[in-house]
């Protein structure tokens, strides 16, 4: 079998044209040299370098080998940059989102992060706001997709480490009501107009806020199916479970189901990222945090990504 190192050796006599060059460039001995390109002869029952006063010249079968070293060493140098590739740490992005902004927002933002940036491994994990900022805060994630009702954003001030809400949209609160329900040709509609309704809940948020309107308007809230998903709700509204109230970036168009605005006040989320504040830019999470801002920009002008 033929000893690639010892190509490697022949094809360095042939571009130097002499054992004692060829020994200088590979930081062998002439000697070495001679030794290897005498036991390549051997195994191969060839001659294949002719020394003279004028220097080496290779025999037919020589330059054959040096040929096929070339390629060999072309190849051999191909294997090992694959290697070194495989084995090199990717650069690695985490993202924690909520579950209807990771199916709206998300997936157009990721397909242009990815088109700019395919070398960076990405994580993606589920997580409501209170639990998805403190995994900011932590490490465990580079920036979170989240949202907030009424009141301050999930970002205190004075907290350390410190971190920084950046508002996305606003996110209104649509009425779904069956397609067939007696209100639902209207443009909009007063919540106390369904105050006899059984309400279907796609949020536990959602719910606190029915509860604390109902109780402002004097009726008790009526709740027919309870859920954690404003996808899952929606198909219970079309199956005449009952109505609810889905964020805009969580509607998913039926035939079964009829989605009103809501007279104001209206209620709405407020959809933002947060990250760390840093003290360097972020190249990755720079480039996503810009998708995201594109990507909230055609969920607003209703352009379902």
């Amino acid at each position: 079998m033929i000893d690639v190192q010892r190509l490697r050796i022949l094809r360095a006599v042939a571009e130097h044209g002499s054992f004692n060059k060829a020994a200088r460039a590979l930081l062998l001995t002439p000697s070495a040299v001679s030794q290897h390109i005498a036991s390549l002869e051997r195994t191969l029952g060839q001659r294949v370098a002719v020394r003279s006063t004028r220097g080496v010249t290779l025999t037919e079968p020589g330059r054959l080998l040096v040929e096929a070293a070339e390629t060999i060493s072309a190849e051999l140098d191909q294997v090992r940059h694959e290697i070194d590739r495989l084995t090199a740490p990717r650069p690695r992005l985490t993202v924690a989102t909520f579950t209807s902004g990771g199916r709206r927002l998300l997936p157009e933002a990721l397909s242009r992060f990815v088109a700019v940036h395919p070398e960076v491994e990405l994580t993606v994990l589920e997580s409501e706001p209170e639990a998805a900022v403190p995994m900011v805060r932590a490490g465990a994630a580079d920036l979170a997709l989240a949202y907030h009702f009424d009141g301050p954003p999930p970002v205190r001030p004075g907290e350390r480490p410190a971190l920084d809400w950046v508002p996305l949209m606003e996110d209104p609160l649509w009425l779904v009501l069956p397609r067939g329900h007696r209100l639902a040709d209207r443009i909009s509609i007063g919540l106390a107009e369904l105050a006899a309704e059984r309400w279907v809940l796609g949020c536990l948020k959602t719910e606190a806020f029915l509860r604390r309107y109902a109780e402002l308007a004097g009726f008790d809230l009526r709740v027919g199916a309870s859920t954690t998903d404003y996808f899952f709700a929606q198909t219970l509204v079309a199956a005449g479970v009952g109505v609810s109230l889905v964020p805009q970036v969580s509607r998913a168009p039926s035939p079964g189901s009829a989605a009103i605005r809501v007279e104001p006040p209206r209620p709405a989320r407020h959809i933002g990222f947060v990250t760390p504040r840093r003290r360097r830019p972020h190249p990755y999470a720079d480039t996503l945090t810009g998708a995201l801002t594109t990507a909230a920009a055609s969920a607003r002008d209703g352009v379902r990504p």
